[in-house]
């Protein structure tokens, strides 16, 4: 139960919500459906919605009830945090740039889809160049102690700065080791990556295993995008998208085994918590957590592969020629991969690695945007041994970067991080043998997911795992599955 004083905080807070709900939605058509050219309107609509956001924000007597709550439990202390944090956003930076943000994004996704399609990062570059410099003046408005990327961190990761994420990557040379060792176990090419498949008959295939592992269709849809991504609009609209390339199952497989992990996230978030502002999830690393646990360790295990054995080869037939050690082969490849999003699981924070240091000097304005394919390439060659040979393979690759969304990867990392840590507190491993999905989840809406973002993170992650996010389970999870414990 909330206080009267906080329920009419959160009355006067359902306009924020609903406008918010809108700018979802939007979003989700703008890239699923909307028409190619209407990324001028779609922007100026999009700009105006958060505008009005903003006014709601900082309108004087919502700040003024919010700055004089006397939070009462934890559940009103979450909501005074959250509404505190975005207060703080919407007042420090100027409409003007609200606005020119927001166009610039919309704008920046046509341009980045084009440049992408002909792997030309000169048609980007432009746009780029704006979007890193509004990133810089953003990371001033917010102001910042000792980075400014800092200021852009704390976005995404609540509390997250440069020091914290130094101490996190400090792992880099030990996990580039054990990729070293592992890489070589595997075949350059398995014959599984060339097969072809019907797209629309693996889109019954995905439907049918995210139902099973508890993807409410009531509440959810699947469609298709050029980027696999998850939105929420309420707990009762969650939407995710899916790549197909028409080869290579896996990729589109478990790209929507991942976005499952965001989806169910949302979707478990405790009913008391609707139309609240702690009605999401918590940080984008925790949420990250969710969607690379579903992936890697219960997607990427031979229990998966039996669970799903008969419905994949009714799919794919040709995967009779093929036993659960050689499947499990194939959704566990270990080997140097341009695209993070279909790196394996033990390079795959050398690729996030790799985008932190490139962000944090384009914010500390050591590194220029026309540097980026030059640097991004060498990097490449360095961190995982290969060297990408177009700009579409390489720097473009990303969606994020258009989305103004700098700051965002190294959540990645967290999650990957955090989700061998709550393996092990939680104590998983039995279920995920059995592929016990009901338990699995059980355990993570009690833990994780109900709470919203009540919690800050950090909090929240020593609340599920009784320490704080702490690398080395992370380590010792690769070790174990990929070296059977050795060092």
């Amino acid at each position: 139960m909330l206080s009267p004083e906080i329920k009419e905080i959160v009355r006067r807070y359902s306009d924020i919500w609903a406008l918010n709900y809108a700018y979802s939605l939007l979003g989700w058509d703008m890239e699923t459906y909307m028409p190619r050219n209407s990324f001028r309107e779609r922007g100026e609509a999009q700009g105006i919605i958060k505008t009005l956001i903003q006014r709601f924000y900082t309108h004087p007597e919502f700040v003024s009830l919010v700055e004089g709550a006397k939070p009462q439990n934890e559940v009103e202390e979450g909501i005074i945090r959250v509404l505190k944090r975005e207060i703080k956003l919407y007042t420090r930076l100027p409409k003007e740039f609200i606005e020119e943000e927001t166009r610039t994004k919309a704008e920046a996704f046509q341009v980045w889809r084009e440049a992408k399609e002909k792997s030309d990062f000169q048609i980007y570059r432009p746009v780029l160049e704006k979007i890193v410099e509004l990133q810089r003046k953003k990371a001033e408005y917010l102001g910042y102690e000792d980075h400014p990327y800092d200021a852009l961190l704390d976005l995404f990761e609540e509390g997250l700065t440069v020091k914290k994420c130094e101490r996190m990557f400090s792992v880099v040379p030990q996990v580039s080791a054990l990729f070293g060792r592992v890489k070589g176990k595997y075949p350059e090419r398995h014959p599984l990556e060339e097969e072809g498949y019907d797209r629309y008959l693996l889109q019954r295939l995905i439907e049918h295993v995210l139902q099973e592992m508890g993807f409410d269709f009531s509440r959810g849809r699947v469609d298709v995008s050029p980027h696999p991504f998850t939105v929420e609009m309420g707990l009762h609209d969650v939407r995710i998208t899916v790549r197909y390339e028409g080869k290579d199952f896996r990729r589109a497989l478990m790209a929507a085994v991942h976005e499952f992990g965001h989806a169910t996230y949302e979707m478990n978030v405790s009913e008391e918590l609707w139309m609240t502002p702690v009605q999401g999830g918590v940080s984008l690393g925790v949420h990250e957590s969710q969607s690379r646990f579903w992936e890697n360790v219960v997607g990427r295990s031979l229990a998966f592969i039996r669970r799903f054995r008969k419905e994949m080869e009714l799919t794919l037939p040709f995967l009779r020629e093929y036993g659960d050690e050689e499947l499990f082969t194939y959704f566990t490849l270990v080997r140097p991969e341009l695209i993070r999003v279909e790196a394996d699981e033990v390079q795959y924070v050398l690729h996030i690695y790799l985008r932190y240091r490139i962000e944090k000097e384009l914010m500390e304005g050591t590194m220029r945007v026309s540097e980026l394919p030059e640097v991004w390439n060498d990097m490449m060659e360095e961190l995982i041994g290969v060297r990408p040979p177009n700009d579409s393979l390489g720097v473009l690759q990303d969606i994020h970067w258009a989305h103004a969304t700098i700051g965002y990867f190294p959540t990645y990392a967290i999650g990957s991080m955090l989700s061998a840590q709550l393996l092990k507190a939680l104590k998983l491993e039995e279920m995920v043998d059995r592929a016990d999905f009901q338990g699995i989840m059980s355990a993570l809406r009690e833990r994780i997911h109900r709470h919203g973002s009540v919690y800050p993170p950090e909090r929240l992650v020593e609340m599920a795992t009784g320490e704080p996010l702490n690398p080395e389970h992370f380590l010792n999870y690769l070790r174990e599955k990929y070296l059977g414990g050795a060092l």
